[in-house]
């Protein structure tokens, strides 16, 4: 039976999913745009304070098996998409009155998919773990879509749609079977039944963890579940292709790093070696054709496809490594990357506010407006993992290390290739805005965008000078 539930421990996700009520009935009343932005930010900037008191504690447990734990580990992943999370409503405020949006609609549908991040990093059984994915994923399509006019948004989220509808008959159907294999919920059950599963039902609980693993992989936009990313990321207001690279993605890979360490560890030898396929497809697909790209927002849809598969190489070590090796490895890769992201998004939607999109458009725009363009240079040296952007060296690095460690040396390797291939677009993109230009308008820097790009700057450079910071998090986190 589930016993009483503790309220700290669901506080921050409690705060989120009522205050994501409170601003639609907010917006109802009639409530100004900028109250509402303003509601929103402080709702997030509450949960993200209610995260220390409900640290280190579990509810819906039945025995010794917890449906939420608000461990070191989620507490770090909650704190990723709460901060990140705040950044895009920052940044949302110029949008939602150049595209006309509806304010209280957009912010709850923002809350409400903010709430299902917030319960991935902290599900503990596949159910919840579902669930989560669906709030996280339902309100997302609304968002793309809120631009009711504009044929562009309501294809790709019809695409994001029907894409997400497909991953996730496929989780459920893995879901399935790896419950008709163990007969469990619970992560922890789960791996103790996979360890003692019959000869002639392994090829069954192999197949279902695959398909859980398939249904991740299309919210993390891994190959071959990728080919959404780049049409989404295009049609959808600028602070919502932010919210999917970076809120979205650290979701998703929380989720998918919990199924495969607490639940299908037992079948590291099964899930581990596929793993190393899709990274390595992943950063390489992802590389080539972010190159191809003039559109900047289809070059960091296609560059947050390639990051993807750095994220994904220390877990291709399986059984091979231990577990808080490579848990580390990917905790800190989508830390540092969720503050350099996030940056260059920042910068991006200041710029694109007279449809400026095209990579020949920042050509000049350290002469016109220096302080936009240092930022946006110092977060595409981060995304290249070259000095002074020392957090995305040390995110390479890291997993570097750990697919090393896992004897996947043909992995590090193909890394190696990529982040040169990387170095190609952005550093050319960097380049561009340090370039002489015939003429250079001035970007007019809003007081909720400067601040947006202001934070996000200030982390990637404290992150830069200690990103001990970060890697200790990191290791603390995992258990």
């Amino acid at each position: 039976m589930i016993q009483t539930i503790d309220y700290l421990a669901i506080l921050p996700t409690l705060i989120v999913a009522v205050g994501s009520v409170v601003v639609l009935m907010a917006d109802a009343f009639g409530t100004p745009r900028r109250v509402t932005g303003l509601l929103t930010v402080l709702i997030l900037a509450a949960a993200a304070v209610a995260l220390v008191p409900g640290h280190g504690r579990t509810t819906f447990c039945t025995g010794p098996s917890c449906s939420y734990v608000a461990d070191d580990f989620a507490t770090l992943f909650q704190a990723i998409v709460l901060l990140t999370a705040l950044v895009v409503v920052l940044l949302s405020h110029g949008e939602i009155g150049r595209s006309a949006l509806p304010a209280g609609e957009y912010h709850f549908l923002l809350l409400a998919a903010v709430t299902g991040a917030l319960l991935l990093a902290s599900g503990r059984d596949l159910i919840t773990l579902v669930v989560a994915l669906e709030t996280l994923s339902l309100p997302v399509f609304a968002l793309v879509a809120l631009r009711r006019y504009d044929g562009v948004a309501s294809e790709a989220a019809l695409k994001l749609f029907l894409v997400s509808v497909v991953s996730s008959a496929v989780t459920l159907f893995g879901i399935s079977l790896v419950y008709g294999v163990t007969g469990a919920m619970h992560l922890d059950r789960v791996a103790a039944g996979l360890t003692r599963v019959p000869a002639d039902l392994k090829p069954v609980a192999a197949v279902g963890v695959v398909a859980v693993i398939a249904g991740f992989g299309f919210k993390v936009a891994a190959v071959p579940f990728h080919f959404w990313a780049p049409d989404v990321y295009q049609g959808a207001p600028l602070p919502v292709a932010a919210f999917l690279s970076v809120v979205s993605k650290a979701g998703g890979f929380a989720g998918l790093t919990l199924v495969l360490t607490a639940g299908f560890w037992p079948l590291g030898g099964t899930w581990g070696p596929l793993l190393g396929v899709l990274a390595a497809a992943t950063m390489t697909l992802g590389n080539l054709l972010a190159m191809r790209q003039r559109d900047v927002v289809r070059l960091l849809a296609w560059s947050s496809v390639a990051q993807s598969g750095f994220m994904l190489a220390p877990l291709a070590g399986g059984t091979r490594v231990r577990p808080h090796e490579w848990m580390t490895a990917t905790a800190a890769y989508v830390a540092m990357y969720a503050i350099m992201n996030i940056g260059a998004f920042a910068v991006v939607t200041v710029v694109a506010r007279r449809g400026r999109r095209d990579l020949g458009d920042y050509r000049g725009l350290a002469r016109a407006n220096p302080g936009v363009a240092i930022a946006l240079a110092f977060f595409l040296v981060c995304l290249a993992g070259l000095p002074p952007g020392v957090m995305g060296l040390f995110a390479k690095v890291v997993v570097f290390k750990a697919a090393i460690g896992g004897a996947a040396t043909w992995l590090a390797v193909i890394m190696a290739v990529n982040t040169v291939l990387g170095l190609y677009y952005y550093l050319g993109w960097a380049a561009r805005l340090f370039t002489p230009a015939e003429r250079a308008e001035t970007v007019r820097v809003g007081r909720t965008g400067g601040i947006a790009i202001a934070v996000s700057l200030a982390g990637a450079l404290v992150v830069s000078a200690a990103p001990e910071l970060v890697l200790h998090a990191a290791a603390l986190a995992v258990p």
